[in-house]
């Protein structure tokens, strides 16, 4: 089991997030660039000092600062798998990942057997097995990768972006296998990703990352289900608003109201599903009570959908068929009308 208490400062980020992680768990770390995520990792690897805080894997002080402990990285039992492979490019598949057996002491043949049955776990045996990485796909040599991380043993298994470099048909088939290996290990997993995909299909829990900071945690379902930052929404695809509730009617931070079908009271968040947002040129005949003025500010092809942004009070974004874009002019800007039925509105507490 892993506990980190991370805390430490860099010239633009102050870092301070903690989290636990079980064996045989996949903890996902999630979060915009800058966030500190993969500083993170680099601080549990030991090339970050950390400032306070404590790293302990299985019972066993990685690091604390106040008792003056810090195990250096060469000694933590730590896998390591990384987006741009950092395979060696002179040694073939089973060499490159027999070589973290041959550091720690594994005679040459243990090591390649065991390497070799690593390799073969995940596709790669006979003369993929053999080849270098120059004559291997990107998948291929991720999976080499993937041997590599997995096949010391690690008590924690880090990885950084891992599937990030690899083209969507490829990804999927490596994703699979990953999920797969993951399972089978004993490791305490943290897997840092900007990819919600990756986080949902991978990881066991969330933990969402900015600014140095924690701002979420919880499993997939609960994260994605009610985000509670900007960023988490935009994964999603929701609109996210912030406001104080009085019964059903929800005072917006910055201006604005917003009638819900749920009474609540206080401090709230709202998410809105873009395609719960109506537009038309001119102001409905039967107003609703969630309709008002704005101004188109882009419009997006998003796949067999197009998303209209709109500045008003509130801000909100709509999802619309592509024939709309035509229909309503969407191209040429201006004004229009949102409207938003109250039983689109979800609302819980910040």
């Amino acid at each position: 089991m892993l506990e980190a208490d991370l805390q430490l400062r860099l010239s633009r980020l102050d870092l301070d997030v903690a989290f636990t992680v079980a064996s045989g768990e996949v903890l996902a770390l999630l979060g915009p660039n800058g966030s500190g995520k993969s500083t993170s990792l680099r601080a549990l690897m030991g090339l970050l000092p950390l400032a306070g805080g404590r790293v302990v894997l299985d019972g066993t002080v990685l690091e604390d600062p106040a008792q003056h402990v810090k195990v250096p990285p060469e000694k933590r039992p730590i896998g390591l798998m990384f987006q741009d492979y950092l395979l060696f490019p002179h040694l073939s598949a089973v060499e490159n990942v027999a070589f973290g057996l041959r550091a720690r002491g594994t005679d040459k043949k243990a090591a390649r057997e065991r390497a070799a049955q690593t390799l073969a776990r995940l596709g790669l045996e006979g003369r993929l097995a053999s080849a270098r990485p120059g004559a291997m796909s990107g998948g291929q040599q991720q999976r080499v990768a993937m041997a590599r991380a997995l096949v010391t043993d690690p008590k924690l298994l880090l990885l950084d972006e891992p599937l990030a470099a690899l083209d969507v048909s490829t990804k999927t088939d490596v994703r699979r296998l990953l999920r797969d290996a993951l399972r089978q290990s004993s490791a305490a997993n943290v897997l840092v990703t900007h990819d919600l995909l990756d986080a949902v299909a991978l990881g066991d829990r969330m933990v969402v990352i900015q600014d140095g900071g924690v701002v979420q945690t919880g499993t997939p379902a609960e994260v994605t289900a009610r985000p509670r930052s900007r960023y988490v929404a935009d994964l999603v695809g929701v609109n996210l608003l912030r406001g104080t509730a009085h019964g059903t009617v929800i005072e917006i931070d910055g201006g604005g109201k917003l009638t819900c079908a749920e009474p609540a009271t206080g401090p709230v968040l709202a998410t809105v599903p873009p395609v719960g947002v109506a537009v038309s040129r001119q102001r409905p005949e039967e107003q609703e009570p969630n309709t008002w003025p704005g101004r188109i500010s882009a419009v997006d092809l998003m796949g067999d959908r197009v998303r209209v942004r709109i500045d008003g009070t509130p801000e909100i974004t709509a999802e619309v068929p592509p024939q709309a874009v035509d229909e309503l002019k969407l191209d040429d800007g201006g004004d229009l009308w949102a409207s938003v039925n109250p039983e689109s509105i979800t609302v819980y507490p910040p």
